[in-house]
């Protein structure tokens, strides 16, 4: 799995405090409602690769596309609102649609029955609880960046590569664990931001 969130040479004041004011209105509704009906479309995707992972193991192409097109999608909309990127996020599920957020996800060609069912009953002791607790404290980090780095842009125009940095990696870390616990690989993610 590759997430990549460009950062940029300058960031706009303009679009900064556009984003800041006016963001829930031009960005966050519309992009919402799709999203949300994508999310429940994505619900359904998921329950069905279940049972075809099961007794196939193999998750459908098509399936798997959309599940890492909406997962790119969500992704270019909360990276705008975190002020990792200026500029309107694309609508869309091709995952590399964005120019400056990009994901892709490997298909695999076959995937471990056991490991899903082990996924599903024991997944929040061996995934979920290591790695949320870790998330979370860096998703307290990344909040504390969200808002200094929003003034450093405001005074600055300049977004400091090393925050950028963490908060992409903390992006990049969580999606990777969605993507483990959405049986879309078998490859455990690692304790890693890289």
């Amino acid at each position: 799995m590759e997430l990549t969130i460009q950062h940029q040479d300058s960031y706009s004041r303009g679009e900064l405090l556009l984003r800041t004011f006016f963001g829930w209105l031009y960005i966050l509704i519309p992009h919402a409602i799709a999203l949300w009906v994508m999310g429940i479309v994505a619900a359904i995707i998921s329950f069905i690769a279940f049972w075809a992972v099961l007794f196939t193991g193999k998750y459908p192409k098509g399936m798997f596309d959309f599940m890492v097109g909406v997962m790119a999608w969500g992704m270019r909309v909360q990276a705008s609102f975190m002020n990792l990127v200026d500029g309107y996020p694309e609508f869309g599920l091709d995952p590399q649609s964005g120019e400056k957020v990009k994901l892709s996800v490997e298909y695999p060609e076959s995937l471990r029955r056991g490991l899903l069912l082990l996924r599903v009953f024991l997944g929040w002791l061996y995934v979920g609880i290591p790695h949320v607790i870790v998330l979370w404290l860096r998703m307290i980090v990344v909040f504390v960046i969200w808002f200094l780095a929003w003034w450093v842009v405001l005074f600055t125009g300049n977004y400091p590569e090393s925050w950028h940095n963490f908060v992409v990696g903390t992006y990049r870390w969580s999606t990777r664990v969605a993507v483990y616990m959405s049986f879309m690989t078998d490859v455990y993610p690692p304790f890693s931001a890289d």
